[in-house]
């Protein structure tokens, strides 16, 4: 039978969407896939595909469909509903497709080297009949399918796949479970990251609604850098910020420097409204590139701390005024380098008087770069822990000269492992098994490492790349395993830190109150305690 996923879609009064759903089951062959509902969200847009087939030895197929008659005038497309209404289309419904076909050829390009098969875009219509003599030039009728073809839709799906079967690029006889794995992982990280944004009665998150009100006790100030440590609601308010200045129809930049809380930022926003979404979200990096900055190796450390920053702001320079931003807000700030702020104030529309809310953690400065922002900012002072538990806050005090006031309620008491640098990663292997054994989830815990990278890290990053390595993430559904350096504005419910040693032991304490802090209610530190004695 088909694989389904998932195996019952909540199709939200769609009828047509469940009529084509329930049509391809009974005409694909047995070891195609089946999704409905599929979400992407990436650098520049979010799309929803309403359904895609993925067909061994065929290809892919992205197909929208469209309820109610469905017509065309004078070029514009419009539906009619049940009640007789009819509704202009602003985009037709196979440009729909192609942008979302687009999409996914892009994200599966980020994570694989190869697709297996083409990848083909098709609008379904199954309450409309179009007319015989049908004549759109940005809609062939090959692509199209309505009432009277239901019946057999499979073999038109297998027609456009082999008219858009390009033998130099496409190999059909590669296996789609990589593919099938990256899109599962990637709607299961969209899910929990919707369940995340939609969390009101959690404590830590009604303690946050009351730091919101800094928001609005400053919302006639142009510039401000609000400083707080560890867990004391600084991402939460960025985006509170972000959004706030978008809904007032400016245009808004929000990024940041890691990667991990990068893609956390764009999966958050992702489930505002789109009226309510920035126009750039992500990482300080990436919107040079987004503008056509050529790309680097990841290995390239002047790259990416020279050049990039350097093209990024000759790009804003060359650019008209309106291709700027009208406010930008910056999380975990102070890892940003002297040559970044240049770029970021060359990116504002009116550099002077620009919007520039950073939100930053002095403390958290665990890049060995220099980032004192030459850019005059209001200082804002954040004292009170907001996500940890107060075993792990007294636990992480004793590294911070300006200990936090915890704010949330009691969790477990720290577990401290006392062995050597060598012998961490094997112990700490060895506390992520007894976590689940004591009932832990394996999506609730994380073994971030300080010195050398896990072998589980390295294996993931290797062979699927980056970007399905923070997928896996934000989906939750086993142990995460990762570094300090990368965790940043990052967290899980229980966290093993495995203390193996440090590339640089001059930022050894900066990069264990990092890692304490990733925790929220479980906190088990392996390796060599003799670091937390000289704090």
């Amino acid at each position: 039978m088909v694989t389904l996923i998932p195996e019952q879609p909540n199709f939200h009064d769609s009828t047509a969407e469940e009529l084509v759903w329930n049509r391809l089951i009974q005409q694909l062959p047995a070891d195609a896939t089946l999704i409905h509902g599929q979400r992407l969200t990436g650098d520049d847009k979010d799309v929803e595909i309403d359904l895609l087939v993925l067909w061994p030895g065929m290809g892919i197929a992205v197909i929208e469909v469209k309820g109610g008659r469905v017509d065309v005038v004078d070029g514009d497309w419009y539906t009619h509903g049940s009640n007789g209404a009819r509704s202009r289309l602003s985009t037709p419904p196979l440009d729909q497709a192609m942008i979302a076909k687009h999409t996914l050829v892009d994200y599966l390009h980020s994570r694989v080297s190869t697709l297996p098969g083409p990848v083909s875009h098709l609008a379904v219509f199954p309450y409309s009949q179009l007319p015989g003599d049908w004549d759109q030039p940005d809609a062939p009728r090959r692509q199209l399918v309505d009432a009277t073809q239901l019946d057999s839709l499979a073999g038109i799906v297998a027609d456009q796949l082999r008219y858009d079967f390009d033998p130099g690029r496409d190999d059909p006889t590669l296996t789609h479970e990589y593919v099938i794995k990256n899109l599962k992982r990637t709607n299961q990280a969209v899910d929990n990251l919707a369940l995340r944004a939609a969390e009101i009665g959690d404590r830590a998150d009604a303690l946050s609604r009351e730091q919101a009100k800094l928001i609005r006790i400053l919302r006639h100030q142009n510039r401000a850098e609000i400083s707080g440590g560890a867990g004391s609601g600084k991402t939460y308010l960025a985006l509170l910020k972000a959004r706030s200045l978008t809904q007032q129809g400016l245009k808004v930049a929000l990024m940041c420097y890691s990667r991990g809380l990068g893609r956390f930022l764009q999966l958050f926003t992702a489930q505002w409204p789109e009226s309510d979404r920035p126009a750039f979200v992500g990482l300080f990096h990436d919107l040079p590139i987004s503008w056509g900055a050529a790309r680097g190796s990841d290995d390239d450390s002047e790259y990416w701390e020279l050049r990039l920053p350097t093209m990024l702001k000759e790009l804003a320079d060359g650019r008209p005024r309106t291709g700027l931003f009208d406010a930008i807000v910056i999380d975990e700030g102070q890892d940003f380098s002297v040559l970044w702020w240049d770029a970021v104030q060359s990116c504002l529309r009116n550099q002077l008087a620009g919007t520039l809310y950073v939100f930053t953690d002095e403390r958290q400065r665990i890049f060995d770069r220099q980032g004192e922002s030459p850019i005059t900012m209001n200082p804002i002072q954040l004292d009170e822990n907001l996500r940890n538990s107060q075993q792990i806050v007294a636990g992480f005090s004793d590294l911070v000269s300006d200990p936090p006031i915890a704010r949330n309620g009691p969790g477990e008491d720290i577990d401290w492992i006392d062995t050597s640098a060598e012998e961490a990663m094997a112990a700490a292997d060895g506390q992520v098994e007894s976590l689940m054994d004591a009932g832990w989830n394996p999506g609730d815990i994380a073994l971030l490492t300080t010195g050398s990278r896990h072998p589980v890290q390295r294996e993931v990053v290797e062979d699927e790349g980056t970007s399905a390595y923070w997928d896996q993430f934000f989906a939750a559904e086993d142990v995460f395993y990762g570094h300090v350096l990368g965790f940043k504005g990052l967290e899980r419910p229980a966290v093993v830190l495995c203390v193996n040693g440090f590339r640089d032991p001059q930022r050894a304490l900066d990069m264990l109150y990092v890692g304490m802090s990733r925790a929220t209610t479980k906190l088990v530190i392996v390796g060599d305690l003799s670091w937390f004695g000289e704090t």
